[in-house]
């Protein structure tokens, strides 16, 4: 395990909402476990959802988000990995709503001795409320 600084920038358009960036420095932890490296990380008030932790498993390419909130429930996950499709739930208060998400492109140079950049950009749905297209890049420092 190695203690790391990332910098997150986030970047949202959408109609309904239109265009929201953010961007925040934060420890995060990178676990080397062989197959796949794991970058964990706690969100802040920027992001819109403090509390919760971030765990990003990057294999090849490929890219596992999980969020686990604050209260240690059980949040979302999404599969990034270029030109796919990936459907699942994104937990709320108010119950769990279908989503959808398409990886437009994807790009991780992360390596185990805590360098590198992850970028994605990727189309997602929440079914019947947004529809929007977003970019992550997260760049270990």
């Amino acid at each position: 395990m190695k203690e790391i600084m990332v910098k997150i920038k986030g970047h949202q358009i959408s109609e309904e909402a239109g265009e929201d960036s953010m961007e925040f420095i934060t420890e995060a932890k990178l676990y080397d476990k062989g197959e796949a490296l794991y970058l964990i990380y706690e969100e802040s008030e920027l992001s819109g959802i403090p509390g919760c932790k971030t765990r990003l498993k990057l294999k090849g390419n490929q890219v596992q988000m999980k969020r686990i909130g604050e209260d240690g429930s059980s949040g979302h996950e999404i599969r990034f990995e270029k030109g796919k499709r990936y459907s699942g739930f994104y937990d709320t208060p108010f119950g769990a709503i279908e989503l959808e998400v398409l990886t437009n492109k994807l790009e991780n140079t992360l390596s185990a001795d805590g360098k590198g950049h992850v970028d994605i950009d990727y189309s997602i749905s929440l079914k019947g409320l947004l529809e929007g297209r977003n970019r992550l890049n997260i760049t270990l420092m």
